[in-house]
Formats: structure tokens, C-alpha cells, sequence
């Protein structure tokens, strides 16, 4: 039986007792209603009022009877209760300990500060697309359900504070998103982070126009508005839905075969200071290389054949996804 049941069957066989109590007091005394139930309650509760009127001998024996059962029943109920609060406490304790133990053991992973709207798409998309571990912190506690039913790690409480972050594994994470409401949030945010691990990429969100300078000042790598972006997905949706449809499907879907993935060249890649036409990628693995973005920064788009591949360089290749994981591989990336 449940502790859920168990609290209701004691709270029924109570509810019974009261009622047989007081109907015993009413046919064998000859009471009113009123009086037999409060002779039940005082009764029950052991509060050591005096008897309502006096008792008969067989108005004893029940009075007895009730005093048994009722100490009974209530010492169940009492203990039940205690119990249900005591292995819930313990239970939410030990889950906080378990997860503060599997973030305690990440590395390289993804942090993202705030479950709304936007933190919640963030963490969708990038355990949709890469197993790359994720801890989310936010500070409503009512979201931590949602948290864990959605299968994330979780920190409860507020990612501005220095402890939260640190909590968060913020020194061994590999990047973090900063997606809160608040402009100041998030520009506190940034400067914390970059100050416990200058090496870690920080995406922030900017909630107002003109607020990307604030928040590039302040460390972060990469800047996004979902407004502006949002308006513009919609007009390109409007002036070219033939492209903006190609992109869904090449990027967004996860049902098809087809995927538009950036793959970087690692110093142990077999294909490092060779040349497209000479690596095989377009005749072995079917893959268009869309573009290759260099360690310099600059991008080329749709390279000749003879663009050499080289170590820090970034290839965009359009195709398969056993053909990219293929591709990933031989450009030196461990695949999971």
C-alpha cells in the first residue's frame, strides 16, 4: 500500500470511529447530536474535558472502546504523515546530492542560464542535435520539474551570483547562453563568467535594440536578439520561402537524412593541408562543402577544388548524416 493510501484509509477509519462514536452515545445515552459528537471529540483528542452528561456503565465500555481505537488509529495516522514529509525531505535531498554529483563530474559541457521562452528552445535544439552534456540554472524552484522531466541537469538558483556558476561548473564548461529577461542579468552575467574562465564562449541574449555593444563589452563571443531575428525569419519567409524552407529542412528537421553541419579541422585530421579535389570528400562521402571558414576568420563560400584544408579551418558540409559523421572522423573529432 502507498503512503498516499495508507494516510487516506487512516484518515477514513477515523472519520468511521467519529461517526459510530457518536451514534452509540446518541442510542445508548439517549443524547442530542451535538452532544454525542462532542463527547467524540474531546474524546478523541484526549483533551480531559468532563463528560458532557453522565455516563452509564455501558456508555463507559464505548467511551473505553472509542479511547483504544482512536489512540490507535491516531498514532497511524501521526506516524504515516511524519513519515510521507520525513522520506520526502529525504528524497528531494538525496536527488539534490545525486545532481550536484553528475554536474560535479562534467566537462566540457553547456551551461544555460534561464529556463523561459528562449532557455528552453536553446536546450531543445542543442539535445535534438548534438549529445553534449547541459546544465541548465534557474532560479524558480517551480521549474525544476519541468527541468528534469524534460531530461537536463539542473543548478537551483541565481546564475548572476558567482557561487551558482561555479556550482554550475562554469571552469570546466565549454560554453555557456545567458537567455534571462533582464538586459542587466545578462551583461552580469558575462562578466562573471568570463572572469571565473576567460577561455569560455558566452552567447547572450539581447532583449533591446542597441544592447549587443553592452554586452560585447562586457565578454561576450557572440550576440543574439530573438526579435530581430524573429522579424527577419518572418520577412525572408515572405520575399524567399523557397530558401527559408531549404534551411528548415536542412537544419531544423530531425526526421530526415539531409543536415547542414559545421565540422572543425583538429590537428590530428588526415585531411589537414590537402585539397578538396584530393581529400574525396565530394566523390567518397557525397558531401558539398557550402563553405569553409578559415582560422583567420574569413569565410569562403562555395571553395574552388583546389582549396586546401587546413588545421583551425571550420568546413560547412551539406549531406547525409552517416557521411558528415564519416567526414567528422577523418577531420580528427572524437564521435560519440
Amino acid at each position: 500500500m502507498t503512503k498516499t493510501r495508507q494516510l487516506t484509509f487512516a484518515v477514513l477509519l477515523m472519520i468511521l470511529i467519529l461517526a459510530l462514536g457518536t451514534v452509540g452515545y446518541m442510542v445508548i445515552e439517549g443524547w442530542t447530536f451535538l452532544d454525542s459528537l462532542y463527547m467524540m471529540v474531546i474524546t478523541l483528542s484526549t483533551v480531559g474535558f468532563t463528560e458532557v452528561h453522565p455516563v452509564s456503565e455501558y456508555g463507559r465500555l464505548l467511551t473505553m472502546g472509542v479511547i483504544v481505537s482512536g489512540i490507535g488509529v491516531g498514532g497511524y495516522l501521526v506516524g504515516t504523515l511524519t513519515q510521507m514529509v520525513v522520506e520526502g525531505r529525504l528524497l528531494h535531498v538525496m536527488g539534490r546530492r545525486k545532481l550536484e554529483r553528475q554536474v560535479q563530474e562534467l566537462n566540457n559541457h553547456y551551461i544555460v542560464c534561464g529556463y523561459g521562452r528562449v532557455g528552453r528552445v536553446v536546450c531543445e535544439e542543442i539535445k535534438k542535435s548534438k549529445p553534449i552534456p547541459l546544465v541548465v540554472v534557474e532560479k524558480d524552484p517551480n521549474l525544476a520539474a519541468k527541468i528534469a522531466a524534460d531530461g537536463h541537469l539542473s543548478v537551483l538558483g541565481d546564475a548572476t551570483e558567482e557561487e551558482c556558476l561555479v556550482e554550475a561548473g562554469v571552469e570546466r564548461a565549454k560554453a555557456l547562453v545567458t537567455a534571462l529577461d533582464s538586459e542587466a542579468e545578462n551583461v552580469y552575467i558575462v562578466l562573471t563568467a568570463k572572469g571565473l574562465n576567460p577561455t569560455l564562449f558566452v552567447l547572450a541574449r539581447a532583449g533591446e535594440i542597441g544592447s549587443e555593444k553592452k554586452l560585447f563589452r562586457a565578454g561576450a563571443d557572440r550576440v543574439v536578439s530573438p526579435h530581430q531575428i524573429g522579424g527577419s525569419r518572418m520577412a525572408q519567409a515572405l520575399l524567399r520561402p523557397t530558401v527559408t524552407d531549404f534551411l528548415d529542412f536542412a537544419i531544423h528537421d530531425p526526421e530526415i537524412e539531409l543536415k547542414l553541419e559545421e565540422i572543425p579541422v583538429q590537428p590530428t585530421s588526415t585531411l589537414a593541408d590537402v585539397t578538396l579535389v584530393e581529400s574525396g570528400i565530394r566523390q567518397q562521402l557525397d558531401l558539398i562543402i557550402v563553405a569553409i571558414k578559415k582560422g583567420s576568420g574569413e569565410m569562403i563560400f562555395n571553395p574552388a577544388s583546389h582549396t586546401r584544408v587546413q588545421i583551425g579551418d571550420t568546413l560547412l558540409a551539406l549531406g547525409e548524416r552517416r557521411s558528415l559523421v564519416t567526414l567528422a572522423e577523418l577531420l580528427g573529432n572524437e564521435v560519440s
